[in-house]
């Protein structure tokens, strides 16, 4: 397959997975362009995965991710089912909804589950709303309901990492 072959199939792969319905949360997110940075790429149409590798950084309208390595995968209609962002400190950060405070989450994986808009951090978790923060082993977070789950500990992650947090108070109007 030639170089600008696999480039054009990447792109197509990776505007279908991010502009799927329901993939990026506000509305102009799914007609921005889709900027993509890495320093490989080895892509496998027929399994429907893309992997990019080195310093990789992914942009479409409010959503960012970052790892050493990002592999897209996609089931047999051709919608994406998984982003996983693997690095020292793989990044994702979206905006949910106009009225709701940016979501910035970091790990040594971050995974983002698409149908679900779920996303799972693993091994030095941490995912910060507004104010809110929260750290730990493993931190699972459902971007439309806002439910955290955190634990200590998670599979491969060799010692426990207490999980810790930091609510800030509902502003109070008036007296």
């Amino acid at each position: 397959m030639t170089r600008s072959l696999a480039s054009l199939l990447s792109a197509a792969l990776l505007a279908t997975a991010l502009a799927a319905p329901g993939a990026l949360a506000l509305e102009g997110d799914a007609s921005a362009p889709i900027q993509v940075e890495a320093d490989r790429l080895d892509l496998d149409d027929r399994a429907g995965t893309a992997v990019y590798q080195g310093d990789v950084r992914i942009q479409q309208g409010s959503m960012q991710l970052t790892g050493d390595r990002v592999e897209i995968q996609r089931n047999d209609a051709g919608q994406l089912t998984t982003a996983t962002a693997t690095g020292q400190r793989a990044y994702l950060e979206q905006k949910p909804s106009p009225d709701q405070p940016l979501v910035r989450a970091w790990g040594r994986t971050v995974i983002y589950h698409v149908a679900e808009r779920r996303i799972e951090l693993v091994d030095q978790a941490e995912l910060h709303q507004g104010g809110d923060t929260f750290d730990g082993g493993y931190l699972e977070y459902f971007l439309d309901r806002r439910v955290v789950q955190a634990r200590s500990d998670a599979q491969g992650v060799g010692e426990s990492q207490r999980v810790r947090m930091t609510l800030e108070p509902e502003q109070q109007d008036g007296p």
